[in-house]
């Protein structure tokens, strides 16, 4: 499902993107109040170091204190649920807690392209031209309506590109990051463009809120169990004791460790989906070859990366075997 890291969308995308996403993740006020250091020296110190980064240390701090501002409310009405849960519903009450998280998820993809996002960027329509030519020709012939296509000023933060598709219902549509559209070709940017377009052709951000909310479900009701376990066990006088829910945190997360290869196991195949897609709707095996090898240069991607790596962490494929299964003509 779609996610928001605190910055923003990220190569992470709203949804996929054709690029290079080796992650995915959102963090909660606490988790970023204890990994700022690490945030810091790998989102800006980093960056810089390899001349990706176009942000002052202010600014870096301004999209980092917006994120916070944003996920603050959010996480703490969260927490406010789960407590009372705990002590309402006893050994359920991971079930309205997982209701209630679902219904969240829902909300927030949904709103995502109309009311997050533009905090973060300034989105602008691709009205006309003969790119915006290209792109309707491909929703007409994939017989899907998508209510926009959009730039957005991703070169205020990044030297990087990406494209995603956002969005649920009225709300879903593609943006282009315009680090793309200055620096790809009208060729390469429709294949990227079909690339986006195969993502809503096959359901996946449907697909992704399924498994987010199966797995969400699952996550907690394991949670739940082995956290009443190691709370008796370590005489805890109730669930509800404040001192006792670390223990909760420490499950829940070793679950998402556990499950995460999982999850970039259906995003791959998803990305291969829609790599196929791009080549059959646009007959330019070529131009998207071009577009992936000139992403994984912008983004400084490592193109092989060992495959306990690309297991664990790649949530798509490396772009060395995605441009070999286009020059041998699998998709």
């Amino acid at each position: 499902m779609s996610r928001l890291p605190a910055d923003g969308p990220s190569p992470d995308g709203a949804h996929r993107s054709a690029g290079t996403r080796t992650g995915r993740s959102s963090s909660s006020p606490v988790r970023s109040a204890v990994t700022l250091p690490l945030s810091w020296f790998s989102g800006y110190l980093v960056e810089h170091r390899f001349a990706l980064s176009n942000q002052s240390l202010l600014e870096w701090a301004w999209e980092r204190l917006k994120g916070l501002a944003l996920g603050g409310p959010i996480a703490a009405g969260v927490f406010c649920i789960l407590y009372f849960c705990l002590g309402r519903f006893g050994s359920l009450w991971w079930l309205p807690v997982g209701i209630v998280l679902t219904l969240i998820s829902v909300v927030l993809v949904r709103i995502a392209p109309v009311l997050i996002m533009p905090l973060f960027y300034r989105f602008t329509p691709i009205v006309d031209g003969t790119l915006r030519e290209r792109i309707v020709r491909l929703c007409e012939s994939a017989g899907v309506r998508v209510e926009g296509v959009f730039s957005f000023n991703l070169s205020k933060n990044t030297r990087k590109a990406n494209a995603a598709f956002t969005g649920i219902g009225r709300s879903r549509r593609i943006i282009l990051g315009d680090t793309l559209v200055s620096n790809f070709s009208e060729e390469e940017i429709e294949t990227v463009f079909a690339h986006e377009l195969g993502h809503y052709r096959f359901g996946h951000i449907r697909t992704g809120l399924l498994t987010g909310t199966v797995s969400t479900f699952a996550g907690l009701y394991l949670a739940a169990r082995l956290y009443a376990w190691s709370a008796a066990a370590l005489h805890f006088s109730s669930v509800t004791d404040i001192a006792a829910l670390p223990l909760l945190a420490i499950w829940l997360t070793l679950f998402g460790l556990l499950t995460s290869p999982l999850g970039n196991m259906i995003s791959r195949h998803h990305e291969r989906q829609a790599d196929a897609y791009a080549v059959r709707t646009t007959g330019n095996r070529e131009a998207f070859a071009s577009a992936l090898r000139k992403l994984s240069e912008m983004n400084l991607a490592d193109p092989a990366p060992h495959p306990l790596v690309e297991f664990m962490f790649y949530s798509h494929p490396p772009i060395a075997k995605r441009i070999r299964a286009l020059e041998q003509g699998h998709p």
